[in-house]
């Protein structure tokens, strides 16, 4: 058990687990795109260490850059997009693959798969470590998922509450009481 802030978390989904969930993605990644060149889009600051190590077993040649968004308060998705860095290079013709750390209501990446959409990449593909079903309401089309899970708050290997918990190894989920 652990506490960040005024909050209480237990270990949720273990380091190991996560690490050898990040190698089978990027394992398919290499074979889907063979020859494509991608540019990987990490969404920050929560995807940071996903993109991190998925990276380190990507072997195809590619790219990576980041472009953050944030719509949460304390625990709550706000569900008001704020653009904070955007894209700065070409999107045209390349095969982008947007990273993204956790997708609960969908919002997010809504918005962020519609900008992408606007500079005309040649195709569009999302990975996302978290996926929470139960919490979707926008429907979005995610083509690699780490873990599906209960629409629960959880913290750790990049997300935060409130700025805090990023540094975690594994993911840790709220507790009840």
């Amino acid at each position: 058990m652990i506490q960040i802030e005024d909050l209480k978390f237990e270990e949720f989904i273990p380091e190991n687990n996560i690490l050898n969930r990040v190698k089978e993605i990027s394992e398919k990644i290499n074979t889907d795109f063979t020859n494509k060149k991608p540019l990987f889009l990490g969404i920050l600051n929560g995807s940071f260490l996903f993109a991190a190590d998925l990276f380190k077993h990507i072997s195809v040649p590619c790219e990576i850059s980041f472009l953050k968004v944030n719509s949460y308060i304390n625990t709550e998705s706000t569900g008001k997009m704020k653009e904070l860095i955007g894209i700065n290079q070409s999107l045209t013709d390349r095969h982008v693959v947007i990273i993204e750390d956790i997708v609960d209501t969908g919002r997010t990446l809504q918005y962020i798969f519609d900008t992408v959409k606007a500079e005309n990449p040649a195709s569009i593909s999302v990975i996302t470590l978290l996926h929470k079903p139960e919490a979707t309401i926008i429907p979005v089309k995610l083509d690699y998922v780490g873990f599906e899970i209960k629409n629960e708050f959880v913290v750790g290997y990049g997300l935060d509450y409130n700025g805090y918990g990023r540094n975690l190894p594994a993911i840790y989920i709220k507790t009840k009481d």
